[in-house]
């Protein structure tokens, strides 16, 4: 039942809503089929599988709400699904932030390369084949891989009683290795995701990580201090963890930026919209329809996906918001993207290690945190894989370090950019950056 069609979907809304006394009601379906297979020491470790569909009730009495959740969908647990959300609505506190339901919108006809039947049909034995070709390429290196593989097939179905209906499908898989040498110490990492499962390749994939862990053996020490980087595009964000350029695109929150919390805060109130504060070659839009990235044409809340320019050569074009401070604030009411495109150019990461004197090359970063919110300062490690390039080549792996760093700083200090590749549902260049501060070593392989 997991996949249901825009009529079977809007059915169930429909008749939902018939049940509702409540003076707003918005009713969301969400359904997911799809598995999992996660491996270590060359050999799967655990196998899942996820085959579901889940309803929420919202209903209002004035600024008052409640929300009930269920996976049943008889006629009794729907009727006492939309009595609980109002058995909550009535005894809740009226919200300070209360924002009426939207009525009907238009959207943007999907992208077809959202939902991708190649992902949708995968089976328990397309997972195993695939871990075992990416375990097999290891074992015959004498190396030691884990890996994870996701995929997942599944629809956002909307209705309300202002006349908004929204119904889209959309598929994703993700599969992230790790190889390490026998001795543990070398560590290569690969990563990737896409719509389409007929892209995946988990071999080639693995053949990466395997690469760059058996470069990594016999890492060298070398001194901290600020040092011109290559940051392959994992280095600057990461599908599970926090990212520098993730804490960038989650920062263009109009209200934060408006009420002093943010790097876009003015002394005195406002915020630095309109304001050039990146080197100029630094473009970030947002576009529900890139044939590369597709999303879902909707927010959460039910708004239109616009195409949207963030950042364009430099300067903060746009922040994002929530209805209600948009409207008390006056300004656009743009929802925040669920994915987004940063411009690059031609170069290659061995293009621009041809280009660099003296430098190192980043794999990934990890265990990332924030210090300082109003700089957006962040702290963390270089991890799998780090190597110090002289005269265009690679000569030795390094020992990893800790770093701090803020993507303003960062985008500021840029030498190059590469060509932008997809990675946890975003197209991210890989970076040349001079300046990078390293403060410390690490003794993390």
């Amino acid at each position: 039942m997991a996949i249901l069609s825009k009529d079977e979907a809007q059915a169930i809304l429909t008749k939902v809503l018939s049940y509702s006394k409540a003076d707003e009601c918005e009713v969301t379906l969400n359904g997911t089929t799809g598995g999992n297979v996660r491996s270590a020491r060359n050999a799967i470790s655990t196998s899942g599988a996820v085959d579901n569909v889940s309803l929420a009730v919202e209903s209002r009495f004035g600024k008052r709400s409640g929300v009930a959740t269920c996976n049943e969908f008889d006629e009794a647990t729907l009727r006492r699904c939309v009595q609980r959300a109002e058995e909550i609505a009535r005894l809740a506190p009226e919200s300070p932030e209360y924002v009426p339901l939207l009525g009907a919108q238009k959207y943007l006809a999907p992208s077809p390369a959202t939902f991708a039947a190649a992902t949708a049909n995968i089976t328990p034995d397309y997972r195993a084949q695939q871990t075992a070709a990416s375990m097999k390429l290891c074992e015959q290196k004498k190396l030691s891989s884990a890996g994870f593989l996701n995929d997942q097939a599944g629809f956002v179905a909307k209705r309300n009683s202002k006349g908004l209906e929204a119904y889209q499908q959309a598929t994703n898989l993700e599969y992230s290795v790790t190889v390490r040498t026998p001795d543990g110490t070398g560590s290569g990492y690969a990563t990737a995701d896409y719509n389409d499962a007929g892209k995946f390749d988990a071999a080639r994939l693995t053949q990466i990580a395997a690469d760059k862990a058996s470069a990594s053996v016999g890492a060298k020490a070398i001194e901290p201090g600020k040092y011109t980087v290559i940051l392959e595009p994992a280095a600057l964000v990461a599908n599970t963890d926090a990212s520098l350029l993730a804490a960038l695109m989650g920062a263009l929150d109009a209200r934060n930026a408006d009420e002093g919390r943010s790097f876009l805060s003015k002394k005195g109130g406002g915020n630095k919209k309109g304001e050039k504060l990146f080197d100029e070659r630094v473009t970030i839009y947002s576009d529900p329809l890139n044939a590369e990235i597709p999303t879902l044409t909707f927010s959460g809340d039910g708004r239109p996906q616009q195409k949207m320019t963030w950042i364009e050569k430099g300067v903060v074009k746009n922040l994002y918001t929530t209805r209600f401070w948009a409207q008390k604030a006056g300004i656009p009411d743009i929802p925040r993207p669920s994915g987004w495109i940063m411009e690059g150019g031609p170069q290659s990461v061995q293009d621009m290690i041809k280009g660099t004197e003296k430098g190192i090359l980043v794999t990934r970063l990890w265990y990332i945190r924030p210090v300082d919110p109003q700089t957006l300062l962040y702290t963390g490690l270089t991890r799998d894989g780090t190597f110090y390039i002289e005269n265009g080549k690679i000569k030795h792996p390094v020992k990893n370090f800790r770093f701090n760093e803020s993507p303003i700083i960062m985008l500021n200090n840029l030498e190059a950019i590469g060509k932008p590749q997809r990675v946890g549902g975003n197209l991210v260049p890989p970076l040349k950056i001079r300046d990078f501060t390293f403060t410390s070593l690490s003794d993390a392989v």
